[in-house]
């Protein structure tokens, strides 16, 4: 057997083709053999951005043609019919966020992958953000003291932005990323509290509110019509405070601007020092180096657990747990009251 893994891609939208495509070419122990799309648009694109990989019509046929792995980036409302599909095929599997639409969905996927025997994990990318390796190794390190409060931000200025009825919404897409965060950082949470706010059936702006089995208080908020975005983040401990207000994680942008892994080597992920956090204690404050950005760990790491040398990136129990709070939070936000797990 080979050492790579034959990895297949499932949609080639944005997020196949800004936020997949660049990672498996780049990942040294993946073969990226093609994409399943039918639509005529995405095939041309597939074929002018990267003309030495196959466009297929169906999920079985890359795995005829000897796809071992496929990564799954459609529309989330088909995310768990495709991953179910896939799996029957005895494909290992990962799903883009939001991993399904409720944990009910999310969690017959998972409960298939494991009758089956394949591997599953979800595209949780941003658990490698530079900003969150950062606070991960100040709070293990114990450079804040206690952890008391942390509150985490993905907002943007974009008022006329129309939501996609098949994405489910700001809570199910950005939370999936902020809830994530906090629940690998903090741990279990035992309430939830949430408010949302909609231009349209869907929502596009939210907060919400996540109490910890630990005592910390996570306080996250998501918006698309934000105009003054607050600090990406701002975590408060016994002794220190760590804030972070220059923006989201760069290696967003340099996917979009057409940049990967592969080009930039060592310099991928890298944050420039104006764009770094600081500590705080009253009137006094210092930078901190952040972190390098790994999302170009992920695919390897997947690749390897498919050979059997390490566990997924992305637990299916992490991804349940997460889907359970978003479940909760959608529970809140309808009722006005804080719901305990």
């Amino acid at each position: 057997m080979s050492d790579t893994v034959r990895f297949g891609l499932v949609g080639f939208g944005s997020g196949g083709r800004i936020f997949h495509a660049p990672l498996l070419a780049s990942a040294k122990n993946v073969d990226f053999v093609g994409v399943v799309t039918k639509s005529p648009e995405r095939r041309a694109e597939l074929a002018a951005e990267r003309p030495t990989l196959t466009a297929f019509d169906s999920i079985a046929a890359i795995a005829e043609a000897g796809a071992e792995a496929v990564a799954i980036s459609t529309p989330a409302a088909t995310h768990a019919d495709l991953a179910r599909e896939a799996i029957a095929l005895g494909l290992a599997v990962v799903v883009d966020k939001p991993f399904a639409l409720d944990a009910a969905d999310a969690k017959s996927v998972v409960d298939a992958a494991a009758a089956k025997g394949t591997l599953l994990s979800a595209y949780q990318n941003r658990r490698w953000d530079s900003d969150l390796l950062t606070v991960q190794k100040l709070i293990a390190d114990g450079a804040l003291g206690t952890i008391r409060r942390f509150e985490s931000r993905f907002e943007r200025w974009s008022p006329d932005r129309k939501m996609n009825p098949a994405g489910g919404g700001t809570l199910l897409d950005f939370g999936s990323h902020l809830f994530d965060q906090a629940i690998l950082l903090h741990g279990p949470v035992t309430r939830v509290y949430a408010e949302v706010r909609g231009n349209g059936e869907l929502d596009d702006d939210f907060f919400a509110a996540l109490h910890h089995v630990n005592g910390v208080e996570s306080h996250l908020w998501g918006s698309w019509r934000q105009a003054a975005p607050g600090p990406r983040f701002r975590v408060s401990g016994s002794t220190a405070a760590y804030v972070i207000d220059n923006g989201m994680d760069g290696q967003e942008a340099l996917l979009k601007a057409g940049k990967s892994p592969a080009g930039l080597g060592d310099r991928w992920g890298v944050e420039h020092e104006h764009l770094w956090g600081r500590i705080h204690r009253g009137e006094t404050s210092a930078p901190v180096p952040s972190e390098r950005g790994r999302w170009d760990t992920f695919y390897p790491a997947f690749a390897a657990a498919v050979r059997g040398e390490g566990p997924v990136p992305v637990e299916p129990s992490d991804t349940l747990r997460v889907m359970a709070v978003l479940d909760a939070a959608r529970q809140s936000a309808r009722t006005g009251e804080a719901i305990r797990l």
